[in-house]
């Protein structure tokens, strides 16, 4: 059934471009694809990896995991973007870049429930090495791995937003999402990952201090 509701997304996708919407989404959608040139492509990323998920695909390589997160919220970061008027690839890019960080910090905040739910979280070639699976993190005895493989996605992901190039020049709400992001990957680390069981965020007055102090440097 989601495969079929998401196929239908994609024909009405194909509509809304060739200028034909159909529901009120896709209607309210038409007028900002062209007041700002969006592409297709972009949306299509999303789902694709949408589909990648309703299927389970598993992820054999850390490059396919990068690549499914910016697929995911770095689409939409590239179409916030293009709606700010940047259109420079590099900054694109950027922009791609920080929103699969912040995929792939929702990604360890929410590890606990993914395992359960028996998810592919760690791509394939990482856990063989570790004479693991994700079918194995799912159950009890194995529970208590799962902290450091978040502690190394964890590693990587902070690695990825350091050779990022400057978020200069960015959309403020694109540099307040990641700066929220980075400080509660921040916090998961104090606590030493421990989602197995629990779930951790912000406080909404953590966030509001974090989006203020933001918004006030100089992009």
């Amino acid at each position: 059934m989601a495969r079929i509701k998401l196929q239908w997304w994609r024909e009405e996708l194909g509509r809304t471009f060739a200028g034909t919407p159909h529901p009120p989404l896709s209607r309210a959608l038409r007028p900002v694809l062209e007041r700002h040139g969006l592409p297709q492509a972009p949306f299509t990323d999303i789902a694709d990896q949408a589909e990648v998920e309703i299927l389970r695909r598993p992820l054999v390589t850390e490059a396919e995991l990068d690549a499914a997160c910016e697929r995911d919220l770095g689409a939409l970061f590239e179409l916030i973007a293009r709606c700010h008027g940047l259109g420079d690839t590099d900054m694109l890019r950027t922009a791609r870049r920080l929103g699969g960080f912040c995929a792939q910090v929702y990604l360890i905040r929410a590890g606990g429930l993914l395992v359960r739910r028996g998810c592919a979280l760690f791509p394939s070639e990482q856990l063989d090495a570790l004479g693991l699976s994700n079918e194995a993190l799912a159950r009890c005895e194995y529970r208590d791995r799962l902290p450091e493989l978040l502690a190394i996605m964890a590693d990587r992901t902070r690695a990825n937003l350091a050779a990022s190039d400057s978020d200069r020049g960015l959309p403020v709400c694109i540099r307040i999402r990641a700066r929220i992001l980075a400080s509660l990957l921040d916090e998961l680390a104090s606590v030493g990952f421990a989602v197995a069981d629990r779930r951790f965020g912000l406080t909404p007055l953590r966030k509001l201090w974090l989006a203020w102090r933001e918004s006030r440097r100089t992009p």
